[in-house]
């Protein structure tokens, strides 16, 4: 698959990129997708919850009314779940929600994602670009340049730059990474994926093994 080369301005360059195969071309998986994509997500989660059990309530430990003759159930412990202000059963614990998946299906996920972009017309390739400071409004320009203003967008760059990472971090449809820090959540969650001339070789070559 070829693909034109675009300047920030949105022009077309003349040249055009192949786009691999084996990593823009598959057969999308869609179990492995979920997987990752689960991963994600619960890595994301602090698990840090926690509701007072029993043991963790504060309260007298007396026997709060004697066993027989009341007429009613027995009850040992105001701490009881049974009594308002009591304790909660089987509440949440501080716990982490990770859980590992192989190197092979993450990489079968990303290439699956990256092909539905391709296949859906999502991917931009564009001339490697930097600012000289961080300035968000050069961001916003490239953008609207390429007509990607009012769209999600990921940019992929082949080297990590601090100043268009910091020239990008105020916009909230805007997120950039570079070729070894892709995944397959941010790639589905983008209307496009913008990525560097640059980086291509590296995406190829990670996900080629």
């Amino acid at each position: 698959m070829k693909v034109a080369v675009l300047d920030i301005t949105g022009k077309d360059t003349g040249r055009k990129v192949e786009l691999s195969s084996e990593v823009f071309g598959i057969e999308p998986n869609d179990h492995a997708i979920y997987l990752d994509v689960k991963q994600y997500l619960a890595n994301q989660r602090q698990g840090t919850h926690k509701s007072k059990e029993r043991a963790d309530i504060k309260g007298s430990t007396r026997k709060i009314k004697k066993q027989k003759g009341t007429g009613t159930a027995r009850a040992g412990s105001i701490k009881s779940p049974i009594f308002r202000g009591g304790g909660r059963v089987f509440g949440p614990r501080p716990r982490s929600y990770s859980f590992k998946l192989n190197k092979n299906l993450k990489r079968l996920a990303r290439k699956s994602a990256l092909s539905i972009q391709a296949k859906d017309n999502n991917l931009v390739v564009i001339e490697d670009f930097n600012f000289e400071t961080p300035k968000t409004k050069e961001f916003v320009n490239v953008l609207k340049a390429l007509e990607l203003d009012t769209k999600k967008t990921l940019f992929v760059l082949g080297e990590e730059s601090k100043n268009v990472y910091l020239s990008s971090r105020n916009l909230e449809k805007s997120k950039v990474v570079n070729a070894s820090g892709i995944n397959t959540y941010n790639v589905l969650n983008a209307n496009r994926v913008v990525i560097a001339e640059s980086s291509l070789e590296g995406i190829q070559s990670n996900l080629s093994k």
